[in-house]
């Protein structure tokens, strides 16, 4: 698979992509030596320092050679401090440069999506269809005032509608009272009976008794006689 991905400069382009990374891996591990090397010499000039140290006054001879060889490891020091230094310099250049690439490739993705995005999209299309849909919601606004103010059928009397209202009040306000023993005074005086009526039925009998006396006082003369 490698082979036909080389064919086709796939290959390629996946080396060119981890050339930052292999760069960036190959100075580190040269950066790792390098420090270790530092430290090494840094050993090495406190031990021939001690060397001097104890032979100065019994030996100068070798005192002067720890001496010697304490600068000539101070020297590689220098250099080798140089060197790291470089190194962490361009390692730091390496990654920035890597880091600046990799956003631009990204904010060009980016920008390739929203492109994408919007299409034939253009302001003068948004306010098109805004203005469309505008249009659209006063339409359905009028749509229903029209269906909301037209009324199916006759018109409702509100009148004949309050009449009843207090008709069914004024009923449900009687039962309470009636359940309660207390009668509205307008019900007390409808359910009395009239004065006029009660007098005529209790005189009627007293008229058809004093007929039967009458009747039988002259039943009694008449066999008198």
């Amino acid at each position: 698979m490698s082979g036909v991905w080389g064919w086709f400069g796939g290959g390629a382009a996946q080396k060119k992509k981890d050339s930052p990374k292999n760069a960036i891996l190959g100075l580190r591990s040269q950066l790792d030596m390098l420090q270790k090397r530092e430290k090494h010499l840094m050993a090495q000039m406190e031990e021939q320092d001690a060397i001097a140290r104890k032979n100065v006054n019994t030996n100068k001879s070798a005192a002067k050679i720890a001496l010697r060889r304490k600068k000539a490891h101070e020297h590689s020091l220098e250099q080798t401090i140089s060197q790291i230094t470089t190194l962490e310099q361009q390692i730091n250049a390496i990654e920035s440069a890597n880091i600046n690439r990799e956003t631009l490739a990204a904010m060009e993705r980016a920008g390739e999506a929203m492109k994408q995005i919007h299409g034939k999209l253009t302001p003068e299309k948004v306010d098109e269809t805004m203005d469309k849909l505008r249009e659209q919601n006063a339409l359905s606004e009028e749509i229903v005032t029209a269906i909301t103010s037209n009324q199916i059928g006759e018109p409702i009397d509100e009148e004949e509608l309050n009449e009843e209202l207090e008709a069914m009040q004024q009923e449900q306000l009687d039962k309470k009272m009636l359940e309660t023993g207390s009668v509205p005074v307008s019900d007390a005086i409808h359910r009395m009976p009239a004065v006029g009526n009660q007098e005529i039925h209790a005189k009627q009998p007293a008229i058809e008794e004093d007929d039967e006396e009458a009747e039988l006082r002259k039943l009694q003369a008449e066999m008198a006689m």
